[in-house]
């Protein structure tokens, strides 16, 4: 409505529980690049806070660790309407139409050799070569470097109250998912990747949900690549 070009927007998602956890810790304990740079980052936390054991915070309802800091991947692609920030099914139906309206590619972390596929795919202006890029020992060795330091594994009984507590981030995370699943089948890619653990027991699994390819004949790939970018 100012006069400008629709930008093309891309995003990659991760898992939610996943998510929390990392940045839990790096904000406690940053990475490898530095032993100093989570205490930069977080000057004024408290030594207890810091030390916080990960599974008194999620057992005993801290504000890190509970609704609304849980929910934060769908405000992000709900927009700025006010009930973006409530978690329920407004913001994640609001959510998943942006996904379907205003992006290019929402990708999976998890898959990322993937979506580094499909993005040389769709804009190879901006990605040719990226998979090669991404898989050089030199960016390897940086990639490394920012792994989180300290992390653990929370008990099963908090991971599933985590589980509860993010229900709609996990709806949305699961409904991208499956979207890009049926964008990876229409071009042919299939996924080598871990078998994923199981859906927390209040999902349904989908039959969306497959990782072969499938032969898909009855619309050009350029002529689908010519509508997204007409949105």
């Amino acid at each position: 409505r100012f006069g400008g070009d629709q930008p093309v927007y891309i995003n990659i998602i991760r898992d939610p529980v996943n998510r929390f956890l990392s940045n839990y810790f790096f904000r406690r304990f940053g990475d490898w690049r530095g032993e100093q740079n989570h205490m930069i980052r977080t000057p004024s936390m408290r030594q207890e806070e810091r030390y916080l054991d990960i599974n008194v915070c999620i057992l005993e309802n801290y504000p890190e660790c509970s609704n609304p800091r849980l929910f934060y991947i769908i405000p992000y692609f709900c927009g700025q309407h006010p009930r973006c920030r409530e978690p329920g099914e407004w913001a994640l139906e609001r959510a998943k139409l942006n996904v379907n309206e205003n992006f290019l590619l929402v990708g999976i972390l998890e898959e990322l050799e993937d979506v580094l596929l499909l993005l040389e795919r769709f804009l190879p202006h901006y990605f040719k070569d990226v998979l090669s890029i991404y898989k050089n020992p030199e960016h390897r060795k940086l990639g490394n470097l920012t792994v989180t330091v300290k992390k653990t594994v929370p008990s099963p009984e908090a991971i599933q109250i985590l589980y509860q507590r993010m229900r709609y981030e996990y709806e949305f995370y699961y409904y991208v998912k499956e979207q890009f699943h049926l964008l990876k089948r229409k071009f042919g890619l299939k996924s080598h990747i871990r078998k994923p653990r199981p859906r927390p027991e209040f999902f349904i699994p989908s039959p969306l949900e497959t990782e072969e390819p499938i032969d898909d004949e009855e619309e050009d790939d350029e002529k689908w690549l010519e509508d997204i970018y007409k949105r």
